[in-house]
């Protein structure tokens, strides 16, 4: 039967719900907000409409962030910036001091304590691993910085956001901003040295997120779950990053209602709030959850940025030849990464041995568009939406199928894997390191 694949790249359920997304609020979902209120509200309606069950929504408290003006002032001239989410607010000042990438190296090269620090979105071809933005700014914390900058690497005038909140506490100790690639080469060109002073206004209230969850497929204590994050940061759309993610699991709750007989266990969709102020919603659902329950995880965070998905497996060897199969099965190529990934909502339940995936796209060296004002509809292809939704419509099944098996690993085994690939470190520093 292939009637089913017409029908899906036919089908305009999830990208109309992406449109509806990137409407809301002028796709204002920041974590807390009336906007990722009504995405998570028209999520639920839009897995009920296309024929899962019992959808709802599951709601659990936050610390809530609302952006207000921020600022770098050197030598009297103000530069455009905006404040890093989860920034106290306040003002601070200090010699300015570029520290270029931001590498664990920088920062043993160069006395910060008092300083105002600058390091940069990306890390060098030749360092082995990706330093997180929250790596960064709990270093300048840690050297005892006046405040930090964060400038971007891809160029366009694009400051970019991010929460600089780590697990242990969700507002940060000193203030944090995000300034473009040509504001932050011009500030390090002409600056370095001189006194610089970071200001940010920020309101921190208490507030409310939610989880949506349905489900489809026989009523079984084993389950898949399949994952998206429905917040977005409230300086654009939040299409690529992670409207997309959302409307897909929409798309294949569309899809596998009609194959619902082929599913060998219950998959449950969620939709998490508040993934970008420190994967709250996963957070909260994987303190309450029976993890041994829960067969695998495909999470969607970054699909239909670029046209060829990407998995990355967490050491899963089951999980990346699943994804290879489907991708021979359609002759469309897939980028299987077989290392561990801690920056998204399936990282709660890998981390202590559940095996899953992150899915994203294969987007070259820079991350896209996300976390910039650029981050708008007119970034993504409907044509790619649908070729995803029918390679993991078909992954779905495979995964929810009896003839499919991943056994969990134990938690040492995962740290051990970080270990190994240099992740540790970072997430030491950080708070994030469980184990």
């Amino acid at each position: 039967m292939t009637d089913w694949i017409g029908e899906t790249f036919t089908s305009r359920t999830g990208w109309d719900h992406l449109e509806t997304l990137v409407d809301i609020e002028n796709g204002n979902r920041m974590a807390g907000s009336e906007g990722e209120r009504r995405a998570a509200e028209a999520t639920r309606d839009a897995l009920a409409e296309v024929g899962a069950r019992n959808a709802r929504l599951d709601e659990f408290g936050i610390q809530g962030w609302t952006r207000g003006e921020s600022g770098v002032v050197v030598d009297g001239l103000e530069h455009d910036s905006i404040a890093l989410p989860r920034s106290p607010s306040g003002e601070a000042a200090g010699e300015f001091v570029d520290l270029g990438y931001g590498l664990p190296a920088d920062f043993e090269r160069h006395d910060i304590e008092g300083r105002v620090v600058m390091a940069a979105s990306d890390v060098p071809d030749h360092h082995d691993r990706f330093i997180h933005r929250t790596e960064k700014y709990h270093r300048a914390v840690a050297g005892g910085a006046a405040a930090f900058v964060f400038r971007n690497h891809v160029p366009g005038q694009l400051p970019p956001t991010g929460s600089v909140s780590g697990a242990d506490g969700p507002v940060g100790e000193i203030p944090a901003v995000g300034v473009s690639k040509e504001v932050g080469l011009r500030l390090g060109r002409r600056f370095d040295g001189e006194t610089a002073t970071v200001r940010v206004e920020a309101d921190v209230h208490d507030a409310t997120s939610r989880n949506v969850h349905a489900e489809l497929g026989p009523e079984t204590e084993t389950r898949l779950l399949v994952t998206s994050h429905v917040d977005a940061h409230d300086i654009a759309e939040g299409a690529g990053d992670n409207g997309a993610g959302t409307a897909m699991v929409v798309e294949l709750a569309r899809a596998l209602a009609a194959r619902e007989d082929e599913l060998g266990c219950t998959v449950e969709f969620v939709a998490f709030g508040a993934e970008e102020v420190g994967l709250r919603g996963s957070e909260y659902m994987a303190e309450n959850a029976n993890s041994e329950a829960i067969k695998a995880i495909l999470n969607l965070d970054g699909v239909v940025n670029g046209r060829t998905l990407s998995f990355v497996t967490h050491g899963f060897d089951e999980l990346g030849a699943a994804a290879e199969r489907v991708g021979e099965r359609f002759d469309h190529p897939v980028e299987v990464v077989p290392k561990q990934g801690p920056h998204s909502d399936h990282w709660p339940f890998v981390r202590w041995g559940v095996p899953g995936y992150h899915v994203g796209s294969d987007t070259g060296p820079d991350r896209g568009w996300g976390h910039t004002e650029a981050d708008t509809l007119d970034k993504l292809e409907s044509r790619t939406f649908r070729e995803q939704a029918v390679l993991l419509t078909a992954l779905t099944v495979d995964l929810a199928s009896d003839d499919f098996s991943v056994a969990h690993k134990e938690s040492e085994e995962i740290a051990a894997a970080l270990e190994a690939e240099d992740e540790a470190p970072g997430m030491k520093v950080t708070g994030d390191w469980p184990y």
